[in-house]
């Protein structure tokens, strides 16, 4: 059991990047993340019999960004690509309010650019009150739409590259072909939604409600759904390579051809999902639920 006080000097190895810091700062600022879970003394730590270093399986790229953040409460000034990719590590560990002020710094740098799209967040909102909205093959890119009502949107073929979406309610919109790419929706709300053939790669979904979306064919490359409900949802022949899909809700999903390569499915609800003849044998299934699972074929 870790039982240092506070201020003991905490040696972390992310994914070889060595980094030290203290207990009080790994907790405080964030109490209920995952680190704070690691060094509160309610959890064994593993340590190397050399210099008692901690490993974490994940890029320690941005390692320094986070423990700034926990330090000092400032988000770094990057790129949008740099800011995703933060995004997606403060995600992992639970740091909701590191999410948050990431997401409030790209807005305030995107309200200080002039923006190459074709409508603003408000000329969404007038459209958004009208009936059959249809916003097919415009260009949004890096748009701020998050916590807006645009259920049944007709959003196909457009481009919404950086878009923020989070806690939208985007039930039963239409995504279909888009180019999403490193979008973000957070906790929004996708049920019913349509995103057959779309590209999402990099996308941030983490909490969202997919629950019985359409993603067959989709581009899900390097995605976080991490406790995402997928609950029925359609992922036939999706590319799901190095998707983190930790502690997702996929009862009764259907999987049927779809790429896994080293998705991380750590912790999710698998029951009754169609896995039928799915290469399993580079995804990460610890505690995985597959209780009444299709497995027949499956490669593991």
């Amino acid at each position: 059991m870790y039982s240092d006080v506070s201020s003991s000097v905490v040696r972390l190895n992310i994914g070889g990047k060595k980094f030290c810091t203290t207990v009080d700062t790994l907790t405080h600022r964030e109490p209920q993340s995952m680190l704070a879970a690691m060094f509160s003394g309610r959890h064994t730590v593993c340590k190397d019999s050399d210099k008692g270093y901690v490993f974490v399986d994940r890029d320690g790229k941005h390692f320094r960004h986070i423990l700034n953040w926990l330090r000092d409460g400032v988000v770094a000034s990057l790129s949008d690509s740099e800011c995703s990719e933060l995004m997606r590590e403060a995600e992992y560990y639970q740091l909701l309010g590191l999410v948050d002020g990431i997401t409030e710094f790209l807005n305030r740098k995107k309200d200080g650019e002039e923006m190459d799209t074709e409508l603003t967040r408000t000329d969404i909102i007038k459209c958004a009150q009208s009936e059959k909205v249809r916003l097919r093959g415009v260009n949004l890119s890096g748009l701020d739409l998050s916590k807006l009502d645009l259920s049944y949107v007709d959003f196909s073929f457009a481009c919404l590259k950086n878009v923020f979406f989070s806690r939208a309610n985007l039930q039963c919109a239409k995504f279909r072909d888009v180019d999403a790419e490193n979008t973000i929706f957070h906790n929004a709300i996708l049920r019913e939604c349509e995103f057959t053939g779309a590209n999402l790669r990099g996308a941030l979904l983490a909490g969202a409600n997919l629950q019985s979306a359409n993603l067959q064919d989709a581009c899900l490359i390097d995605c976080s759904f991490c406790g995402a409900d997928l609950r029925s949802a359609h992922l036939q022949t999706a590319d799901l390579t190095n998707a983190n899909l930790e502690g997702a809700n996929l009862e009764g999903a259907n999987l049927k051809g779809a790429k896994l390569h080293n998705a991380n499915l750590k912790g999710a609800n698998l029951q009754r999902a169609y896995l039928r003849h799915v290469n399993l044998r580079d995804t990460h299934l610890e505690g995985a639920k597959l209780d009444g699972a299709n497995l027949l074929g499956a490669i593991r």
